[in-house]
């Protein structure tokens, strides 16, 4: 069984900083690409960055220069160091990966179970 569990969510005041962290765990492979999507009340999970086997990221547009993507590969896990925190990041945040089972053959995309991150004062 593999599972993806986040953590690091909470209320921060407008511009401060947050660093949430998401540890794949179980009978892994190998992961491919890995990211962080997020979900405001009453809108559509949208895409927040994403990181490559190799190391490679992209941003959506209102994450750039403000937040910062990376990875372990050696601890399965991703964070997500977000600074500069707006009350429109307030969402619940999703860790996202493609991964392959250590017996199996094929990628499948694994999801967490969310962290809340609250951007008010």
């Amino acid at each position: 069984q593999v599972q993806l569990v986040e953590s690091g969510g909470g209320l921060v005041q407008p511009g401060g900083s947050l660093r949430l962290s998401c540890a794949a765990s179980g009978s892994i492979g190998s992961i491919l690409a890995m990211a962080w999507y997020r979900q405001a009340p009453g809108k559509q999970r949208e895409l927040v960055a994403t990181i490559s086997q190799s190391g490679f990221t992209n941003y959506e547009y209102s994450a750039k220069g403000r937040f910062t993507i990376s990875r372990d590969n050696a601890k399965n896990t991703v964070y997500l160091q977000m600074s500069s925190l707006k009350p429109e990041d307030t969402a619940v945040y999703y860790c996202n990966a493609e991964i392959r089972h250590e017996f199996g053959s094929s990628f499948r995309n694994y999801w967490g179970q969310g962290t809340q991150v609250t951007v008010s004062s």
